[in-house]
């Protein structure tokens, strides 16, 4: 998630930014070996699918957006659409929350593969977490020292990475030992291997790559015209995201075996990048993942915390988490930190990556549950609200039968992840009742 510079008027531009910065952080990355590794070439038609579905899921978040105007976005949103539910108010607080945990210890992780993908340490699973757990006390240090000096370092990595990014997956196309006929060629073999439903599958897992549009809303107080800028910017950077993600893909796939990108799935992108161009390509590649991680750990660490101090306020974490300090809310952020560090020991890429997917294709889809509830006030479509229930849910379905079908172990720790959200949430929203219950009857 990517930290937005506060600015009393911010235009369509800058709202762009703020959501693109938010996308593309190293999601991409880690998602890209992951793909090919189950549809090969196949895997731009995944990332496009994948694309329409976080459409879907955007629609209800403008919508809500547009209408409430509350920079709280999905907890706010389901809050007040929900008025006299403090479990789900609750619910929707500890999943969002820990869904930002999963993408913050996704894009550490990113971090720490790229980081020693070129060093005798590349394949040492401790090594990374080590790293990856530096990664986030690091940026949590930064976050409560100068949030505004960090704001300013991030906007120079967003848009330093994207042009990264574009330059060395057009040179890896030109460079590529794979022409347009052959690529062809091996998507009509993929596609008979691979079939509609891992297409599916894999688009469903992409989700995460495509989360972030929301910040867009957390700028509410600070954009010009948002009835107009909200919808454009968010469409527009989701359209952005699928390009980049698409130029990315196409460049790995033209010039990188796939043997090499599913061996090396972790670092896949400079792996290849070194063979086809040496140690320049190498350091390029290492440079966009770094760039677009670090500015995604600290965004979702700088946006994350606030969110999490202010669910805290209502009293559905622990009031603790909910104190700051010069208007920074510290604990919140050593919370975090020390939650994803925990998520990163814990499981690997693939558990990280599929928790993530799972939780925001939840929440969006609570969100999509919400819309078509007051439809008629957020003045929205019936047909692409239930087209958005329908792709979320099914997209949350097809993960789950994969982790069920290929991987059950990995599903029971997540399926335990849920159950002690579910009880957290329950828990706290049973005190809040009882302390409310208390206060009246004084």
């Amino acid at each position: 998630m990517q930290h937005r510079k506060r600015n009393k008027s911010l235009g369509l531009a800058e709202l762009i930014a703020i959501a693109l910065g938010g996308m593309v952080g190293g999601g991409i990355f880690t998602i890209l070996g992951i793909s090919v590794a189950m549809i090969g070439n196949l895997t731009p038609i995944a990332i496009i699918i994948g694309g329409l579905i976080a459409t879907l899921a955007a629609y209800s978040y403008v919508k809500l957006g547009v209408y409430y105007k509350d920079e709280g976005a999905t907890y706010s949103f389901y809050k007040r659409t929900y008025l006299n539910s403090d479990f789900s108010a609750s619910a929707i607080g500890w999943f969002i929350i820990f869904g930002y945990i999963s993408t913050l210890a996704l894009y550490a992780y990113t971090f720490s593969s790229y980081a020693i993908s070129s060093t005798a340490f590349a394949d040492n699973i401790w090594a990374r977490k080590a790293i990856a757990i530096g990664v986030i006390g690091l940026f949590s240090l930064i976050n409560t020292w100068s949030v505004n000096g960090m704001g300013k370092i991030e906007d120079l990595m967003v848009y330093t990475k994207l042009i990264v990014l574009v330059i060395i997956s057009v040179v890896l196309m030109q460079n590529g030992t794979t022409d347009f006929s052959t690529f062809i060629d091996n998507m009509a073999l993929d596609a008979q291997n691979a079939g509609v439903f891992s297409i599916l599958i894999v688009a469903s897992l992409t989700f995460v790559s495509y989360e972030g549009f929301q910040l867009v809303i957390h700028a509410m107080d600070e954009m010009k015209n948002p009835e107009k800028n909200i919808p454009r910017a968010i469409y527009s950077a989701i359209f952005l995201a699928v390009l980049i993600y698409l130029v990315i893909s196409l460049g790995a796939l033209f010039a990188i075996s796939t043997e090499d990108l599913i061996k090396d799935k972790e670092y896949a992108l400079a792996s290849g990048a070194g063979k086809i161009l040496g140690n320049t390509g190498t350091n390029l590649v290492i440079l966009g993942a770094i760039l677009a991680s670090s500015s995604a750990v600290s965004g979702t660490i700088f946006g994350a915390s606030r969110l999490m101090s202010v669910i805290a306020k209502d009293g559905y974490f622990p009031k603790f988490i909910s104190i700051r300090k010069n208007n920074s809310p510290q604990n919140a952020i050593i919370t975090l930190a020390c939650l994803a560090s925990f998520l990163v020991i814990l499981g690997g890429l693939e558990l990280i990556l599929e928790f993530g997917s799972i939780t925001f294709l939840l929440v969006s889809l609570l969100m999509a549950i919400a819309n078509f509830k007051i439809r008629d006030k957020t003045n929205s479509s019936t047909f692409l609200t239930i087209l958005a229930i329908i792709g979320l849910a099914v997209g949350g379905f097809l993960i789950l039968y994969y982790e069920f079908t290929n991987k059950w172990e990995q599903m029971i720790i997540i399926l335990v992840l849920y159950i002690l959200l579910a009880i957290g949430a329950w828990a706290f929203s049973k005190r809040k009742i009882n302390k409310e219950t208390s206060k009246l009857c004084k």
